[in-house]
């Protein structure tokens, strides 16, 4: 579907329609819960085929017409289902370097920028009418059904290898495969259930319903994954984990595999990671301007540690490799123990621990220092030994990067303290301490203004002062105009829900950070054994900004929203 403003104009422009008449006809679609387009078409106020034909005029796209053309099933799958849906758009035709789509938007310009990357081909791009798309939609259906009327001879407990070659079965693993990636997701859940199988993504943090699949096949799929993943196909009794690649479009992807007992059978959790993936710029982690610039002169610095705290998937490892790929030159010896490699880094030397070989984090660590190294990162400081050598190494001339678990800056240096590390060791060798949380971003294709209500400015009232709030917009030079004098006059953002973004209101993700840097003061005070109250006191007297005031201001800024900074940084 066109964007508002650009449909509204085509109207005007090629229709004749009047504005006034318009904003009528929208108020009742939206009371009927309908897209303008099809309230217009479904009251006889616009003919599709002429609605559609005017799209393709103005825009200068050739029209096609879909109905009853055959689409071989390869073209089709050549983008998923629910991507496929999301965006209203169809594969109908290719050639060797060439894919030619219909959809509905022609101003989708990122769409067809992410199609043309993931596919590897060149995009033709046409306009057909909603309704055509979405007959054609119903074809991903009918090619499932099909696959899964195919015999499942060997689908039973003693027969689970050849189970898992049974060409449905084959081609259901792949397709979940697939639409993971167009999906973006981070991770999938295959779980059984007493009547189906269900299948889960986790996109932007949060886990959706993407398709259930009959109990038949829940034997096959398991066994095929635990054959891509090397693991035992008979053991049904205990946990497993492993690792498999498959190349998608040219990409080259991994998936990290983990399968428990329950009670249905057996669940599978798969960990989406993009191999050869470029770091992120700080930029576009999220930080803001000031505060990239303390990172920055931080590791600068020859020695010492750079910490980075949040709690498991809050994108600690994707901060460090940021601040690798900063660092990453042919004049330096760059050495990593991870848990697992995440992503593969040219001119870094990367290594997984095996505590079955007795190869971890500590012996690691110790067995990197006589490798001539000038910056380590080590995944996880979990123990008392491996903070020691850490320590060790930050004393002797070495940058350490490290993560640990803590819930904000302040509360790392008592946590290494917990350790038996003598306070002095820690004043000393810290350099920096960032802590995060990750908050989804606004769908920028729904995006739309409001003013906060009474309970959120209760809310907001008790975590931020004005006082405070108008010191952090100065210093962050957030603008304000004239009539936002306080909270409650405010503009902030949200969005409506859309197709493109599965009618959550958000896409994508960023961070929100708390960056603490160690400086002669808080040297002195941690030497005498201050509290985390005492370290957050100092630190924000002398310029930190705290998780919820981070995401305050780029809550402002239109970045992401009031509703997900309160659930990112809720105790």
């Amino acid at each position: 579907m066109l964007p508002l403003d650009e449909l509204k104009l085509l109207l005007i422009k090629k229709f004749k329609l009047n504005a006034g008449d318009i904003e009528t006809y929208l108020e009742e679609a939206k009371s009927r819960g309908k897209d303008l387009e099809v309230y217009l078409v479904e009251k006889n106020i616009l003919k599709e085929d002429a609605l559609y034909d005017g799209i393709a005029e103005v825009f200068g796209f050739p029209r096609v017409s879909l109905k009853g053309k055959d689409i071989p099933s390869e073209v089709l799958h050549e983008l998923p289902e629910a991507f496929a849906e999301a965006h209203t758009i169809i594969a109908f035709e290719k050639t060797e370097d060439t894919l030619r789509v219909a959809l509905t938007d022609p101003t989708d310009i990122q769409t067809i920028e992410f199609i043309k990357r993931k596919t590897r081909k060149n995009v033709a791009v046409f306009i057909a009418t909603s309704r055509e798309i979405r007959e054609c939609l119903r074809k991903y259906r009918l090619d499932l059904k099909q696959e899964l009327r195919q015999p499942l001879s060997h689908n039973n407990p003693t027969d689970l290898k050849k189970a898992a070659e049974e060409i449905p079965v084959i081609n259901i693993v792949k397709t979940i495969l697939e639409h993971s990636v167009f999906e973006n997701s981070s991770d999938i859940h295959i779980e059984p259930t007493e009547g189906d199988v269900v299948v889960r993504f986790r996109i932007d943090g949060i886990l959706r319903e993407m398709m259930h699949l009959p109990k038949a096949v829940q034997n096959g799929i398991v066994a095929r994954i635990k054959i891509l993943s090397n693991l035992k196909i008979d053991e049904h009794m205990i946990p497993q984990d492993g690792r498999f690649k498959i190349s998608v479009q040219g990409e080259t992807l991994s998936f990290r595999v983990s399968i428990i007992p329950v009670y249905d059978g057996e669940k599978i959790v798969m960990r989406l990671l993009h191999e050869g993936q470029k770091p992120l710029t700080l930029d576009e982690l999220g930080f803001l301007p000031g505060i990239k610039e303390l990172i920055e002169e931080s590791i600068e610095k020859p020695h010492g540690m750079v910490l980075v705290t949040g709690p498991t998937g809050s994108g600690k490892t994707t901060t460090l490799y940021s601040i690798l790929g900063m660092l990453n030159q042919p004049d330096v010896n760059i050495c990593t123990i991870e848990d697992p490699i995440e992503y593969h880094v040219g001119g870094i030397n990367q290594s997984q621990i095996n505590p079955k070989a007795g190869f971890t984090f500590a012996s690691g660590l110790r067995a990197f220092l006589r490798q001539d190294p000038d910056i380590i990162m080590v995944g996880e400081i979990r123990d008392k030994e491996t903070a020691e050598i850490a320590i060790h190494a930050a004393m002797t001339g070495h940058l350490v990067l490290s993560t640990l678990h803590t819930n904000d800056a302040p509360t790392t240096l008592p946590r290494l303290l917990d350790m038996d590390i003598p306070p002095f060791l820690v004043a000393f060798t810290s350099n920096i301490i960032i802590a995060q949380r990750l908050v989804r971003k606004i769908c920028p294709h729904c995006k739309d203004s409001f003013k906060l209500a009474s309970k959120e400015l209760k809310q907001i009232h008790k975590l931020i002062d004005k006082k405070t709030m108008g010191a952090l917009f100065k210093q962050h030079r957030i603008p304000l105009t004239a009539k936002e004098k306080g909270l409650e006059s405010m503009t902030f953002y949200r969005g409506k829900g859309c197709k493109k973004c599965g009618t959550s209101g958000y896409k994508g993700r960023i961070g929100i950070y708390e960056v603490m840097v160690i400086d002669e003061g808080l040297q002195k005070i941690i030497n005498t054994n201050a509290t985390a109250s005492d370290i957050k006191a100092y630190a924000l007297k002398h310029g930190m900004i705290t998780l919820f005031q981070d995401g305050f201001l780029k809550a402002k800024q239109g970045i992401t929203t009031i509703e997900e900074i309160l659930r990112a940084t809720k105790d």
